[in-house]
């Protein structure tokens, strides 16, 4: 596959509120190995269709047309994206197109540690891991299966292969994890990773959620200031969805918070599902089929129009709106688990959360 040859300028395409089409979330498979209680926690779910999974061929053509409209940020995702068999092939595809300035995959780190080498010889540029507790029996707890050591394997093959730029995403839940914040902050610090708290998202619909398991931003800015002093916000323009801070040493960390302080304003990312759903938001439940018009022989003009005209009609705000219902108290869940059995692309495993 030869690399492909970028055109003089590349046409920023807006939605209706402005923001740029810019991030690509790529879900290779809707599969996971574990049953994370904030994520996909029931043991058996309605998968996607074996026969609908796009090829590696077919992502790639897809993601080459988001490119030619202004995507330069392509994340690889699941489920668990480790689970997909010859990752790094398509990694590879990937990287012959110019235009993506930044290939990042997000996992579980299960299986990590057996792969690091060959991703980043494979050239992806950055790697996040999901990190919620040091604590093997906490793990154990959150996701039903053991585990823990097999990630910090993955995260220390990570660092000794070489990848720069890591983070350690850890979903902070109030009366589990809440007591970690500053042993989280200085592991990452001993990795050389950056930590990203992120506020527990009413997203899915399987999951326990409730208001009063949400550990704030503000909770989070108080706990670690009691342990290290004044903290400093890091003053960038960036779209990306974390709030960034220093410590008073240097040591930068993230806060995502989507629950208490959405940041639809600035949300440039989209989501492509395994089987090529494209949801503009991830509170949404509904997408736009991109498989079906590519299998179908469609024309690339006709499938960047439709790419096209659909972020420049859109008006998704889903974080936004979930909070206002706060005031009328009736925030719950998202979607009721008997919709979600009719229907798999409503839970955050099939469309890369």
């Amino acid at each position: 596959m030869s690399a492909m040859p970028l055109s003089r300028e590349i046409p920023q395409v807006n939605d209706t509120f402005g923001r740029p089409l810019r991030s690509l979330r790529l879900s290779v498979t809707d599969r996971c190995n574990l049953r994370c209680k904030y994520c996909m926690p029931e043991e058996e779910y309605t998968w996607l269709p074996r026969e609908t999974i796009l090829t590696f061929e077919e992502m790639c053509t897809l993601t080459g047309y988001f490119t030619e409209l202004g995507v330069d940020k392509v994340r690889l995702t699941g489920g668990e994206p480790l689970l997909r068999r010859d990752l790094p092939i398509l990694m590879r595809m990937l990287r012959q197109n110019p235009r993506i300035k930044d290939l990042a995959l997000t996992t579980n780190g299960i299986l990590l540690a057996e792969q690091a080498q060959v991703f980043y010889d494979a050239g992806l540029h950055r790697v996040t891991v999901s990190l919620d507790t040091l604590k093997p029996e906490r793990f154990k707890a959150l996701t039903k299966r053991d585990g823990h050591e097999r990630v910090l394997e993955g995260i220390a093959a990570v660092v000794r292969v070489g990848f720069k730029g890591s983070k350690l995403d850890t979903v902070a839940i109030r009366g589990y994890n809440d007591d970690e914040l500053v042993d989280l902050i200085e592991y990452g610090r001993s990795v050389g990773a950056e930590v990203r708290f992120i506020e527990y998202m009413d997203v899915g619909g399987a999951t326990d959620w409730s208001m009063d398991k949400v550990l704030s931003r503000a909770a989070i800015l108080h706990a670690l200031g009691r342990r290290y002093g004044h903290i400093e916000p890091v003053i960038e323009d960036s779209s990306a969805p974390a709030q960034r801070f220093f410590l008073p040493d240097g040591t930068t960390f993230g806060i995502i918070p989507s629950t208490t302080t959405p940041f639809c304003s600035t949300c440039d990312r989209s989501r492509l599902t395994a089987d090529g759903l494209w949801f503009l938001c991830l509170y949404a439940t509904a997408g736009v089929d991109l498989r079906q018009p590519l299998r179908a022989g469609a024309s690339v003009e006709e499938i960047k129009s439709l790419i096209r005209s659909g972020w420049q009609a859109r008006k998704d705000r889903g974080a936004e709106q979930r909070k206002e219902l706060e005031r009328i108290g009736v925030r719950a869940r998202l979607v009721e688990i008997e919709r979600l059995r009719a229907d798999p692309h409503l839970e955050m495993h099939a469309r890369g959360g």
